[in-house]
Protein backbone atom coordinates (compact mmCIF):
# COMPACT_ATOMS: atom_id res chain seq x y z
CA UNK A 1 0.00 0.00 0.00
CA UNK A 2 3.02 2.35 1.12
CA UNK A 3 4.31 1.55 -2.43
CA UNK A 4 1.29 2.37 -4.81
CA UNK A 5 0.85 5.72 -2.17
CA UNK A 6 4.20 6.78 -3.41
CA UNK A 7 3.44 6.17 -6.94
CA UNK A 8 0.60 8.00 -6.77
CA UNK A 9 2.09 11.08 -5.04
CA UNK A 10 5.09 11.34 -7.59
CA UNK A 11 2.39 11.14 -10.83
CA UNK A 12 0.85 14.19 -9.28
CA UNK A 13 4.38 15.98 -9.06
CA UNK A 14 5.28 18.43 -12.02
CA UNK A 15 7.88 16.27 -13.88
CA UNK A 16 10.29 19.48 -13.23
CA UNK A 17 10.38 18.36 -9.41
CA UNK A 18 9.73 14.82 -10.20
CA UNK A 19 11.72 11.91 -8.01
CA UNK A 20 12.47 8.65 -9.03
CA UNK A 21 13.46 6.05 -6.52
CA UNK A 22 13.72 1.99 -5.97
CA UNK A 23 15.21 -0.40 -3.48
CA UNK A 24 13.75 -3.21 -5.82
CA UNK A 25 12.43 -5.37 -2.75
CA UNK A 26 9.03 -5.71 -4.85
CA UNK A 27 11.23 -7.37 -7.52
CA UNK A 28 12.23 -5.47 -10.77
CA UNK A 29 9.88 -3.98 -12.79
CA UNK A 30 11.19 -4.01 -16.05
CA UNK A 31 8.65 -1.21 -17.75
CA UNK A 32 10.61 1.12 -14.91
CA UNK A 33 13.52 -0.24 -15.51
CA UNK A 34 14.19 -1.36 -18.92
CA UNK A 35 17.34 -2.58 -20.42
CA UNK A 36 19.60 -0.43 -22.63
CA UNK A 37 22.51 -1.58 -25.01
CA UNK A 38 22.89 0.80 -27.59
CA UNK A 39 24.00 -0.59 -31.31
CA UNK A 40 24.59 -3.82 -29.79
CA UNK A 41 24.84 -6.49 -26.67
CA UNK A 42 26.80 -9.68 -26.66
CA UNK A 43 26.98 -11.31 -23.22
CA UNK A 44 26.45 -8.52 -20.71
CA UNK A 45 23.28 -9.59 -18.61
CA UNK A 46 21.15 -7.59 -16.00
CA UNK A 47 18.93 -9.97 -12.87
CA UNK A 48 17.48 -9.14 -9.84
CA UNK A 49 19.71 -10.30 -7.11
CA UNK A 50 18.50 -11.81 -3.79
CA UNK A 51 22.19 -12.77 -2.46
CA UNK A 52 23.65 -9.05 -1.49
CA UNK A 53 21.66 -5.66 -0.98
CA UNK A 54 22.42 -2.40 0.36
CA UNK A 55 19.51 -2.46 2.37
CA UNK A 56 16.64 -4.63 2.51
CA UNK A 57 17.02 -8.01 0.41
CA UNK A 58 17.40 -7.24 -2.77
CA UNK A 59 19.50 -5.57 -5.87
CA UNK A 60 20.44 -4.91 -9.63
CA UNK A 61 22.85 -7.43 -10.74
CA UNK A 62 24.98 -6.31 -14.11
CA UNK A 63 27.60 -8.97 -15.67
CA UNK A 64 29.36 -6.90 -17.91
CA UNK A 65 31.31 -8.45 -20.79
CA UNK A 66 34.48 -7.23 -22.22
CA UNK A 67 34.97 -5.21 -25.46
CA UNK A 68 31.94 -2.32 -26.24
CA UNK A 69 29.25 -4.80 -27.48
CA UNK A 70 29.70 -6.47 -24.09
CA UNK A 71 27.45 -3.49 -22.57
CA UNK A 72 24.33 -3.55 -21.01
CA UNK A 73 22.44 -1.19 -18.72
CA UNK A 74 19.40 -1.13 -16.97
CA UNK A 75 17.66 2.80 -16.03
CA UNK A 76 14.67 5.13 -16.63
CA UNK A 77 13.98 8.55 -18.96
CA UNK A 78 12.22 9.57 -15.93
CA UNK A 79 14.61 12.24 -15.00
CA UNK A 80 14.02 15.89 -13.90
CA UNK A 81 13.96 18.63 -16.53
CA UNK A 82 16.11 21.03 -14.67
CA UNK A 83 19.11 20.00 -12.34
CA UNK A 84 19.77 16.46 -12.15
CA UNK A 85 20.55 14.72 -8.62
CA UNK A 86 21.44 10.93 -8.54
CA UNK A 87 22.41 8.81 -5.77
CA UNK A 88 23.19 5.09 -5.72
CA UNK A 89 24.46 2.13 -4.19
CA UNK A 90 27.08 0.22 -5.95
CA UNK A 91 29.14 -2.33 -5.19
CA UNK A 92 31.86 -3.42 -8.09
CA UNK A 93 33.59 -6.99 -7.46
CA UNK A 94 37.19 -5.58 -9.47
CA UNK A 95 38.79 -2.65 -9.18
CA UNK A 96 38.99 -0.22 -12.13
CA UNK A 97 42.00 -0.24 -14.43
CA UNK A 98 44.24 1.61 -16.37
CA UNK A 99 41.42 0.96 -19.23
CA UNK A 100 38.39 3.20 -20.09
CA UNK A 101 35.07 1.90 -18.87
CA UNK A 102 31.57 2.90 -17.84
CA UNK A 103 29.17 2.08 -15.28
CA UNK A 104 26.92 4.77 -15.79
CA UNK A 105 25.32 6.24 -19.36
CA UNK A 106 23.41 9.08 -19.83
CA UNK A 107 22.11 9.94 -23.36
CA UNK A 108 22.46 13.90 -23.56
CA UNK A 109 20.43 15.82 -26.35
CA UNK A 110 23.20 18.38 -25.99
CA UNK A 111 26.25 16.30 -27.42
CA UNK A 112 23.68 15.67 -30.51
CA UNK A 113 22.02 12.43 -31.52
CA UNK A 114 23.48 9.23 -29.94
CA UNK A 115 25.74 11.10 -27.83
CA UNK A 116 26.12 10.10 -24.20
CA UNK A 117 27.74 12.07 -21.01
CA UNK A 118 29.42 8.48 -18.90
CA UNK A 119 30.95 8.07 -15.65
CA UNK A 120 33.32 5.28 -15.48
CA UNK A 121 36.76 5.22 -14.58
CA UNK A 122 40.11 5.05 -16.46
CA UNK A 123 43.66 5.42 -14.97
CA UNK A 124 42.54 3.98 -11.74
CA UNK A 125 40.41 6.30 -10.81
CA UNK A 126 36.58 7.49 -11.38
CA UNK A 127 36.17 9.92 -13.96
CA UNK A 128 33.43 11.54 -16.44
CA UNK A 129 33.69 10.75 -20.40
CA UNK A 130 32.22 13.49 -22.59
CA UNK A 131 31.77 10.98 -25.91
CA UNK A 132 31.49 13.19 -28.75
CA UNK A 133 34.89 14.84 -28.38
CA UNK A 134 36.19 12.48 -25.63
CA UNK A 135 37.00 15.21 -22.97
CA UNK A 136 37.69 13.89 -19.51
CA UNK A 137 36.83 15.22 -16.00
CA UNK A 138 39.30 15.18 -14.31
CA UNK A 139 42.19 15.92 -16.94
CA UNK A 140 44.00 12.51 -16.79
CA UNK A 141 47.54 13.82 -15.88
CA UNK A 142 49.17 12.88 -12.47
CA UNK A 143 47.92 16.42 -10.91
CA UNK A 144 43.90 15.19 -12.58
CA UNK A 145 44.30 11.42 -11.35
CA UNK A 146 45.50 12.61 -7.67
CA UNK A 147 42.74 14.87 -8.08
CA UNK A 148 40.06 12.16 -8.20
CA UNK A 149 39.31 8.74 -6.06
CA UNK A 150 39.46 5.12 -7.08
CA UNK A 151 36.14 3.13 -6.49
CA UNK A 152 36.65 0.30 -3.37
CA UNK A 153 35.80 -2.80 -4.30
CA UNK A 154 33.71 -5.91 -2.17
CA UNK A 155 31.39 -3.43 -0.51
CA UNK A 156 28.83 -1.14 -0.68
CA UNK A 157 29.58 2.57 -1.53
CA UNK A 158 27.66 5.42 -2.01
CA UNK A 159 27.58 7.61 -5.58
CA UNK A 160 26.09 10.55 -5.91
CA UNK A 161 26.35 13.39 -8.13
CA UNK A 162 24.52 16.37 -9.43
CA UNK A 163 24.19 17.67 -12.65
CA UNK A 164 23.05 21.67 -13.25
CA UNK A 165 21.44 23.70 -15.85
CA UNK A 166 24.17 26.23 -15.97
CA UNK A 167 26.98 23.33 -16.51
CA UNK A 168 27.98 22.50 -12.84
CA UNK A 169 29.11 18.95 -12.23
CA UNK A 170 29.31 18.03 -8.85
CA UNK A 171 30.21 14.32 -7.11
CA UNK A 172 30.13 12.27 -3.98
CA UNK A 173 31.49 9.43 -3.11
CA UNK A 174 30.31 8.16 0.59
CA UNK A 175 28.79 11.47 1.38
CA UNK A 176 32.61 13.22 0.66
CA UNK A 177 32.93 15.35 -2.59
CA UNK A 178 35.14 14.76 -4.98
CA UNK A 179 37.66 17.76 -6.17
CA UNK A 180 38.42 16.16 -9.36
CA UNK A 181 34.91 15.25 -10.28
CA UNK A 182 33.65 19.18 -9.86
CA UNK A 183 33.58 21.81 -12.47
CA UNK A 184 31.39 24.65 -12.40
CA UNK A 185 31.16 27.52 -15.03
CA UNK A 186 33.32 30.10 -14.15
CA UNK A 187 35.65 28.55 -11.51
CA UNK A 188 38.96 27.86 -12.48
CA UNK A 189 39.89 24.07 -12.04
CA UNK A 190 43.59 23.10 -13.01
CA UNK A 191 42.13 19.52 -13.40
CA UNK A 192 39.28 20.00 -15.95
CA UNK A 193 41.03 22.26 -18.52
CA UNK A 194 39.89 19.47 -21.19
CA UNK A 195 36.53 19.25 -19.84
CA UNK A 196 36.00 23.07 -19.72
CA UNK A 197 37.33 23.84 -23.24
CA UNK A 198 33.74 23.23 -24.42
CA UNK A 199 30.54 25.11 -23.63
CA UNK A 200 28.38 22.05 -23.84
CA UNK A 201 25.74 22.00 -21.07
CA UNK A 202 24.41 18.67 -20.73
CA UNK A 203 21.20 17.89 -20.82
CA UNK A 204 20.54 14.65 -20.43
CA UNK A 205 17.04 12.34 -21.23
CA UNK A 206 18.22 8.97 -19.72
CA UNK A 207 20.22 7.88 -16.80
CA UNK A 208 21.54 3.86 -17.31
CA UNK A 209 23.52 2.19 -14.99
CA UNK A 210 25.26 -1.20 -16.25
CA UNK A 211 28.34 -1.73 -17.15
CA UNK A 212 30.80 -0.56 -20.72
CA UNK A 213 34.47 -1.26 -21.46
CA UNK A 214 36.09 0.32 -24.41
CA UNK A 215 38.81 -2.73 -24.45
CA UNK A 216 38.79 -6.54 -22.58
CA UNK A 217 37.60 -5.26 -19.40
CA UNK A 218 34.69 -7.52 -17.23
CA UNK A 219 33.24 -6.71 -14.20
CA UNK A 220 30.12 -7.33 -12.25
CA UNK A 221 28.53 -4.42 -10.85
CA UNK A 222 25.33 -4.14 -8.36
CA UNK A 223 22.83 -1.05 -7.57
CA UNK A 224 20.73 -0.43 -4.72
CA UNK A 225 18.64 1.81 -3.70
CA UNK A 226 18.62 4.63 -6.48
CA UNK A 227 17.22 7.92 -6.33
CA UNK A 228 17.03 10.26 -8.99
CA UNK A 229 15.47 13.65 -8.90
CA UNK A 230 15.62 17.63 -8.22
CA UNK A 231 17.51 18.25 -5.11
CA UNK A 232 20.31 16.06 -3.21
CA UNK A 233 19.00 13.30 -0.73
CA UNK A 234 22.59 12.41 0.75
CA UNK A 235 23.59 8.64 1.63
CA UNK A 236 21.13 8.17 4.92
CA UNK A 237 17.87 8.18 3.04
CA UNK A 238 18.02 4.49 2.14
CA UNK A 239 16.36 1.75 4.41
CA UNK A 240 12.57 2.90 3.96
CA UNK A 241 13.05 2.85 -0.45
CA UNK A 242 10.89 -0.19 -1.60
Amino acid sequence: MFCQIAVVALALLPFSLAQVSDGFENGWDQTAWPTYAADCNQGGKVSLDSSTAHSGKNSMRVDGAGGYCGHIFFGTTKVPSGDVYVRAFVKASKALTDSHVSFITMPDSAQGSKKHLRIGGQSKILMYNRESDDATLPDLSPQGIAASAALPTGSWQCFEYHLGTDGTVETWLNGNAVAGLTSKPGVANSNAAQWQRSTIKPKITGVYFGWESYGGDTNTFWYDDIVIGSSRVGCSNASALS
